[in-house]
């Protein structure tokens, strides 16, 4: 099947999970900003977790179906209409030939997830469909979509529509372990970093997402030899304000790594658009762990109920 794009929005690409063992060769993971939310409207469609989607950043998308098939959409609040009939997210819906879907602009959240059944079509780079936006590989042509780009979707039969799951909710913080460099900070630099209301900056994009709100006073060395960084890793460069580090990271930086974001808060963290404010909530690891556990769990439960709803 093939849906065609009659407007694109601010940015869509396509993306899945990421490439995972290329981080040594200078490749980032990449995948989707909100890897949550993206599993969510796969397993809700019919499709294997990892199964490539269209990622809308802050929203604006209209298609066109070309062939009847199923969908669903996770992620930001918008509104989202099909013919001009409203949806809601986490639910399975079906496509006529010809059906036009409109996504207005994000109200809450920054990224929203297109899943349609069989997934989206396009070659494999390194083991991933996903779009490296800077490097200009994977997805559609190395690139965000554009006005009359036609997209290839998987041939899966299409279940049936009627099924739909609750979201998890994003929540006002991100919760957060001491990181390599937290050390480095004096006592005052720590409260501040931790006690500030941080504000998401315009320049943010999906390698990392800016804060605002105060400059962090720094006592010590303000940069560092080049070092490891991913996906969840706070930066603290010598303006004071941190940078946490999203999908498309480098591979390596000199700036401080005062704190790290729990694996459970790493989707939180791309949902977060310019002019939200959030703070930094300092968990220990045995609270970052049991997150994890219970993120895992719910992800299993959801897959064991839309497996019995599929039977």
């Amino acid at each position: 099947m093939t849906l065609t794009i009659l407007k694109s929005g601010p940015q869509t690409s396509v993306q899945d999970l990421g490439r995972d063992g290329y981080a040594a060769l200078g490749v980032p993971r990449g995948g989707a900003c909100d890897p949550l939310s993206l599993r969510l409207a796969n397993l809700v469609v019919g499709n294997d977790e990892g199964a490539a989607a269209l990622e809308l950043t802050l929203g604006g998308l209209v298609l066109r179906f070309d062939v009847a098939t199923t969908f669903a959409w996770t992620g930001a609040t918008m509104t989202v209409t099909l013919d001009g009939v409203a949806l809601s997210p986490a639910h399975r819906y079906a496509a006529h030939k010809g059906a036009v879907l409109r996504f207005g602009f994000a109200e809450r959240g920054a990224r929203a997830y297109l899943a349609l059944a069989g997934g989206v079509d396009v070659a494999p780079i390194l083991g991933s469909r996903s779009t490296g936006l800077l490097a200009g590989i994977g997805g559609f042509q190395g690139r965000a979509l554009r006005v009359g780009d036609v997209v290839r979707c998987g041939a899966i039969a299409p279940r049936a529509p009627g099924v739909a799951v609750a979201q998890a909710e994003r929540g006002e913080h991100l919760r957060v372990l001491p990181g390599p460099d937290w050390s480095l900070l004096d006592a005052d630099a720590q409260r501040q970093l931790l006690g500030t209301p941080w504000q998401v900056a315009l320049a943010s994009n999906r390698m990392g997402m800016r804060l605002t709100g105060a400059s962090v006073a720094l006592a010590s060395a303000s940069s560092l030899d080049s070092h490891a960084v991913m996906p969840g890793c706070v930066q603290l460069p010598p303006s004071g304000e941190p940078i946490v580090l999203l999908a498309d990271a480098q591979t390596t930086g000199g700036y401080l790594r005062p704190l790290v974001v729990i694996r459970a808060d790493v989707w939180r963290a791309g949902q977060f658009k310019p002019g939200d404010t959030l703070r930094l909530i300092e968990v220990d690891t045995a609270a970052a762990l049991a997150a994890a556990a219970a993120q895992r769990d719910w992800l299993a439960r959801m897959t064991r109920a839309l497996a019995w709803e599929a039977r």
